[in-house]
């Protein structure tokens, strides 16, 4: 399974560090040997910078993706997201919802996948539906906007900029490379910060957990 993080000039870091953090360490995977790349995605292979200045080097383009089954494209929010530099990126993305793979888009990138028409047909949430209609003139998914931090509609995952927790528990989800117990309970112990949370989560990892 290859997650494709798409990696672009003022990326905004916090909106996908719970993810990248637990998809790079494998710490609560039901199965931590499996087959499993965290892939940066570029308009060009050239490095770029996050919002919170650290340097990203892609590693592919879009014209060079082949997704496979259950591979999922991870657009983070940012700045540029409404911008001709990042469209190779956006129709990659519409594209391969077309076809039946998963995609997830935070902040900024929702705006983005607007504008390619990729949101008119599907449930979706982002920033805020006016601000979303006045940057995008041609969106005609206003009634399958949800109002709500994150939002499921079969194979999208969208959210807004101020849910990164909620937007990485049904990313993570998605994927399904961890128990939903274990999901189940990392989420809410972030969210409640619980102490029996955090012990959920260790029986979660237990050999005899389902």
């Amino acid at each position: 399974m290859n997650v494709y993080l798409a990696v672009t000039d003022t990326m905004a870091d916090w909106e996908i560090g719970y993810l990248t953090a637990e998809l790079h360490s494998r710490r609560f995977f039901r199965d931590p040997d499996m087959a499993f790349n965290l892939v940066k995605l570029g308009v060009t292979l050239d490095p770029v910078h996050s919002m919170g200045g650290v340097r990203y080097e892609p590693d592919v383009t879009a014209d060079t993706v082949q997704l496979q089954a259950n591979d999922l494209i991870l657009l983070p929010g940012g700045d540029g997201w409404e911008t001709p530099l990042v469209k190779p990126i956006l129709d990659l993305a519409r594209d391969v919802l077309d076809q039946g793979h998963n995609v997830a888009a935070i902040c900024g990138a929702t705006v983005g996948l607007a504008s390619t028409g990729a949101l008119d047909g599907r449930r979706h949430t982002s920033n805020d539906l006016a601000s979303l209609k006045a940057a995008c003139p041609d969106y005609a998914g206003e009634a399958l906007y949800r109002h709500k931090p994150a939002v499921r509609g079969d194979n999208l995952i969208t959210a807004s900029g101020l849910a990164p927790l909620e937007f990485s528990y049904e990313v993570l989800k998605m994927l399904k490379v961890w128990r939903p117990d274990t999901a189940t309970a990392w989420y809410r112990l972030h969210k409640t910060r619980q102490e029996r949370w955090y012990h959920a989560l260790v029986a979660s990892m237990s050999p005899d957990s389902p």
